[in-house]
């Protein structure tokens, strides 16, 4: 029998348990439910809703639905798709993340509150859906930085106020913030707020260590989580015997030497169930 440990810190955070389990109640209950965007950034699971009912849209069709219900997933949406709803008389299932809501909220006080001339800067991926929504708290005026390359877009003689996408790294935040504060000018300021989410900052470490104690392991993600490909890279750099899989399928090319230790684990956005079907397929492998 493989030796094979699934990872328990692995898996859906808080806020996309809870955005499933108000999808699922809906369907359930025999509703039409639309769901703004991809509930989790996870094929298989999105599979399986869909299966259930689920109708997954994106916003140019969500501006043409009326009198129907919508969920919003734990992203966060801008004012704008409130305001839609609102118009359309769509009803709104809302199951933004609590952490988002809040950072949402700061961002658009320290919006409203700043001078004119603060520089709203947000650490995180440019097009992503958390990221649009707390970009849209400023009018779409914030600046959005991935990496130090984009530091370039900031005006370093003006002030600045820093915030971050909830599942970014906190080390490549911390990096950001020293690299901004040996650039600013005299006369200008510089704030930043922490808004990593510390339970899924804590994934990191976490992943990590499991990554050192297995021979080889086995990253289940979905191909569009940007958190997967992030939590991916740091396993794979501690093991290089990692590999990423999105279905048991991936694995009938790989050779795997079932004598060693196997570690499956996977990101915020891979359901439970289907680390455990990872490890039923190994189970079924023949040396």
């Amino acid at each position: 029998m493989p030796n094979i440990k699934i990872d328990k810190n692995s898996g859906f955070c808080m806020g996309v348990v809870k955005a499933i389990q108000k999808a699922e109640v809906e369907l359930q209950n025999g509703e039409t439910l639309y769901c703004l965007g991809d509930i989790v950034h996870n094929g298989q699971e999105m599979e399986r809703l869909a299966k259930m009912g689920l109708i997954t849209i994106n916003h140019e069709e969500f501006e043409k639905l009326h009198n129907v219900k919508v969920l919003l997933r734990a992203h966060g949406e801008p004012p704008s798709t409130y305001e839609i709803a609102k118009k359309n008389n769509i009803t709104l299932i809302d199951a933004s993340c609590p952490v988002v809501l809040a950072l949402q909220r700061r961002i658009k006080k320290a919006y409203e509150e700043s001078p004119n001339k603060t520089q709203i800067v947000i650490y995180g991926k440019k097009g992503h859906a958390e990221v649009n929504g707390l970009v849209g708290q400023t009018h779409d005026e914030a600046i959005v930085i991935e990496n130090e390359d984009d530091l370039n877009k900031l005006d370093f003689s003006k002030d600045i106020f820093f915030f971050s996408q909830t599942t970014k790294s906190l080390d490549g935040f911390k990096d950001l913030v020293q690299k901004i504060s040996a650039k600013m000018e005299d006369g200008a300021t510089f704030k930043y707020s922490d808004t990593i989410c510390h339970h899924v900052s804590k994934r990191m470490p976490n992943i990590i260590k499991f990554a050192s104690e297995n021979d080889i392991i086995l990253f289940v993600s979905g191909k569009k989580s940007s958190n997967g490909k992030e939590l991916y890279e740091k396993c794979r750099m501690k093991n290089p015997n990692t590999f990423f899989i999105s279905a048991p399928g991936d694995m009938d090319d790989l050779k795997l030497d079932l004598t060693q230790k196997i570690g499956i684990c996977g990101a915020t956005s891979t359901p439970a169930w289907l680390m455990e079907a990872v490890a039923e397929k190994i189970k079924e492998k023949k040396d």
